[in-house]
């Protein structure tokens, strides 16, 4: 099991699905965790029920300001910052003509401006504990284009080319920086498609069926503990193959 006795992390969109799970297995794995969100109940809920490992913070990933402050809390309660796990996202899936300049701002800041202020606040407090991790949540239509996807598609690219330039500048810093690609994941931001988990429960990717968060989470604890040491830059998909290339199940061959 990956190792992250020590390590002190921020997780953004923490509150539920993928972030919930990221910070409930980094706490399992021996890390403490800054959670933090826009949904406040749900996310100090999650936070007590980790007890003294975790601590949740009121956090607008597009405010500088906000981000100041979930960095000081980390500082002030752990000791210091070596794990930043860029998750928070917002989503839609609407045609390119149907969309608003005013849709692709608000999802941009979210999805983007957010991460990037992120990196901007950790890399001090990085530097000065001698290195550390950031992961920034992608997405399959990061590496993709999805119909329908154009808003998001655009933010998770970016968030892609940014975690390339990010690796390169803060590398000789001793931070690596990582993008990780999931495809169609159990977590109530695809909730209202209706899917349910297990086998067959996708038939049209090559493992066919939904991914579970906690599979995603185990792939972002790895980049993030001194096992993946010599990776950054890097993208991994965690898509059930979606992202390999077209794909038909056997009954359609």
């Amino acid at each position: 099991m990956t190792d992250l006795t020590g390590k002190v992390a921020v997780i953004t969109g923490a509150a539920r699905g993928q972030g919930e799970a990221e910070a409930r297995l980094f706490v399992a794995r021996g890390a403490r965790v800054v959670l933090t969100d826009v949904l406040d109940a749900e996310g100090a809920a999650v936070a007590e029920s980790l007890g003294a490992a975790a601590r949740f913070v009121h956090h607008d990933v597009g405010s500088a300001e906000d981000w100041a402050r979930v960095v000081a809390t980390a500082a002030d309660e752990f000791g210091g910052l070596h794990v930043l796990v860029n998750n928070a996202a917002i989503y839609t899936a609407k045609p390119l003509t149907e969309t608003g300049a005013d849709e692709l701002e608000r999802i941009l800041r979210v999805n983007l401006v957010g991460s990037f202020l992120g990196i901007q606040a950790v890399v001090a407090p990085m530097a000065a504990a001698g290195g550390g991790s950031i992961v920034n949540i992608s997405s399959q239509a990061g590496l993709q284009g999805l119909p329908g996807h154009a808003a998001y598609g655009a933010s998770k690219w970016g968030l892609r080319g940014l975690t390339k330039t990010a690796a390169l500048e803060l590398g000789p810093a001793g931070i690596r920086v990582n993008s990780v690609h999931p495809g169609p994941i159990a977590t109530p931001m695809i909730g209202h498609l209706g899917l349910s988990t297990g086998p067959g429960s996708f038939p049209t990717l090559p493992l066919g069926r939904v991914g579970l968060p906690s599979e995603v989470g185990s792939l972002v604890a790895f980049l993030a503990s001194d096992e993946a040491a010599f990776i950054t830059g890097a993208e991994l998909a965690i898509d059930g193959g979606l992202s390999a290339g077209p794909f038909l199940p056997p009954g359609e061959r």
